[in-house]
This record gives structure tokens, sequence and C-alpha cells, in this order.
């Protein structure tokens, strides 16, 4: 299996574990690790912004990765949220397993 990384910037705390938890309960992500609070400086609408956010990264498989990605956008407070993706190079066995034995 393959497992994905997905790191998402969300607006606070609440939010990150509100639909961590909802797509751990759907499936989509073995689990999401919630790094805590990161200044974002920004460009939107023409105007640089400076904002307190909260990052996050979820661990899925690839087969899933995309359905997880959307289902985040969709639950998102966001009008253009930050949600990307990158292949994990190695991976322990057993942890593999994990991700796999979760979201499938």
């Amino acid at each position: 299996m393959t497992v994905v990384s997905v790191y998402v910037i969300f607006a606070d705390i609440e939010e990150a574990r509100a639909i961590g938890r909802k797509v751990i309960e759907e499936r989509l992500a073995a689990c999401v690790n919630i790094l805590g609070e990161v200044e974002s400086v920004y460009r939107w609408r023409g105007a640089i912004e400076t904002s307190n956010e909260v990052a996050a990264i979820f661990k899925t498989g690839e087969a899933v990765a995309d359905a997880l990605m959307q289902r985040i956008a969709l639950l998102h407070s966001y009008e253009v949220p930050c949600v990307t993706s990158w292949p994990i190079d190695k991976v322990l066995g057993s942890y593999a397993s994990f991700v796999e034995d979760s979201v499938t």
C-alpha cells in the first residue's frame, strides 16, 4: 500500500478536530496530527494578509486520497482551502498496514 500525507490549514483547532474526526469516522483517513497554530502570510484578493491558523497532517491510502481531499474541501470553512498531498517515500510496514486497515 502507498501511504499518502494530506496537509491542510484550518481556521482554528475546533475546525481541525471536527473535520479530522469526521473523515476518520468515514474511513477516509487513518489518523490526523493536529500540529497547532501557525502564522500564515498570504495574498488574498489583492492584499497581503496575516492570520493565525492551524496546520494538520492526515494519513491515508493512495486509493482514497482524492476522496479525502474532496471531503475536507467540502467540509472546510474557507472559500479556497489549502489541501495538498504528497506520497510517503518510505514507511514502516506495520504503519502502512495500520493505515490500510483503517481506510478499507
